[in-house]
């Protein structure tokens, strides 16, 4: 799951942003609204998180222009404004949700995942698939009830498998949904990755397996006789 950080405030920007990696998110973080404008443009997100008071425009006017794009991917506002008409202009104007500052990280992450498990969003908290279970939340892994070492990369990717078991996966699609901008990401980072986490589920039993279709992608199946 990738998350749009929208904060002027550096020292907050990369608290938030590391809290939210260490919670299994890939984050770009933004200092201006023009930036994260630009970054919208060009990468789907599955949630933004957006502060009012930036350096070059309001964010009310980066979240207008969210909507009128047609863009329903879901916006929290992080924000130090806190009085009434804010609130109501800030969901009325097409936020999904309002968190006041100063905030703590838990709720944070907590609400980013409520709102994720909206109709129609991409987040379930239980995800199952043969004997291979995966709290999202909890960001735990198991195979028939045995508890799964997995890193937080690994079990990033074992959950885009899980929601799109038996669908193929690209390379960019995976890099994309696992790194964020300016993360380096080596020319074999997502085979080396899939190679870990396939020894893994292999190693404990798992009764599906991940296939490389070569030049096209990987895909979560039953395993091969």
């Amino acid at each position: 799951m990738r998350i749009l950080l929208v904060e002027d405030n550096m020292a907050l920007n990369d608290l938030t942003a590391n809290a939210l990696r260490g919670a299994g998110f890939a984050v770009d973080s933004m200092h201006a609204a023009a930036d994260a404008e630009a970054a919208l443009r060009s990468t789907a997100y599955d949630a933004v998180i957006l502060d009012l008071g930036l350096p070059d425009f309001d964010g009310m006017e980066l979240l207008n222009a969210i909507r009128r794009a047609g863009l329903s991917t879901p916006v929290l506002l992080a924000t130090a404004r806190d009085d009434a008409p804010s609130v109501v202009a800030g969901l009325n104007g097409g936020a999904d949700d309002y968190l006041r500052k100063p905030f703590n990280m838990e709720e944070l992450i907590a609400r980013v995942r409520a709102l994720l498990r909206r109709p129609g969003t991409p987040l379930g908290i239980a995800l199952r698939e043969g004997n291979i279970e995966l709290d999202t939340a909890a960001r735990r892994a198991k195979v028939g009830g045995a508890q799964l070492d997995l890193s937080r990369r690994e079990v990033g990717a074992l959950e885009l498998l899980m929601r799109r078991s038996g669908a193929v996966i690209s390379k960019s699609a995976m890099e994309e949904a696992l790194y964020g901008f300016g993360e380096e990401v080596s020319s074999n980072a997502i085979e080396v990755l899939i190679h870990r986490l396939r020894k893994k589920l292999v190693s404990v039993g798992a009764d599906l397996e991940i296939h490389t279709l070569r030049g096209i992608g990987y895909l979560l199946s039953g395993r091969r006789p």
